[in-house]
């Protein structure tokens, strides 16, 4: 569902989509965009109104001085780089989301419990255009909460300029390298609890 967050170009909540248990990820649960700098008087006042619990801001330290979020000074507001500065460079899609994974595990995991311990209301996530960083978390996310390959795709392919089969070459690297999102992040330093908290947050 897409968000009116005006200034913003990839806002929506991902609410709706099917987990393997029958269930179905709830709305208002987990929101995604593009960087809020960008964001209108207007959009500011949507966001507020939308009482979130946490928004991880995955730019580099860099990029949020650059453009700092509206919301810096919030409590609810975090600045959270997902991967390393030099993880991306010299890698083509869609073998830098795979290389992202490998090399940023630890990282990408301290970031991922964030969402397990957020305060109540909706949690959001963003990077600069709402694609790359914020795919790959939001992927581990419905995964964890057992939405199939297939429907992550899907919606992540509503992101302008993005075709689902990324998102499946990643999943399919994250299961045959990794044994899957669950294994993943928990060599990664997240606890069975965290993880349950995240996917309880996240299903209806």
């Amino acid at each position: 569902m897409k968000l009116t967050w005006e200034g913003c170009l990839n806002s929506r909540d991902v609410g709706g989509l099917p987990s393997a248990d029958g269930r179905r990820i709830r709305v208002g649960a987990l929101l995604r965009s593009d960087s809020h700098n960008r964001l209108t008087a207007e959009g500011i006042a949507a966001v507020r109104a939308a009482e979130i619990g946490r928004i991880l801001d995955l730019r580099w330290a860099r990029e949020a001085a650059q453009e700092p979020s509206p919301f810096a000074g919030d409590p609810v507001y975090r600045n959270a780089p997902l991967i390393a500065e030099l993880a991306e460079q010299g890698t083509t899609m869609p073998d830098a989301y795979r290389t992202m994974l490998d090399d940023n595990r630890r990282r990408i995991t301290g970031v991922f419990v964030q969402l397990s311990d957020a305060p109540p209301g909706p949690l959001a996530v963003h990077c600069s255009a709402g694609r790359d960083r914020t795919g790959v978390l939001v992927a581990l996310a419905l995964s964890v909460a057992g939405v199939p390959a297939s429907a992550i795709a899907e919606d992540y392919a509503r992101t302008e300029g993005c075709s689902g089969d990324t998102i499946l070459r990643t999943l399919a690297h994250l299961e045959t390298r990794h044994g899957g999102a669950y294994d993943y992040l928990t060599k990664g330093g997240a606890t069975r609890t965290q993880l349950t908290q995240v996917r309880d947050r996240l299903l209806s």
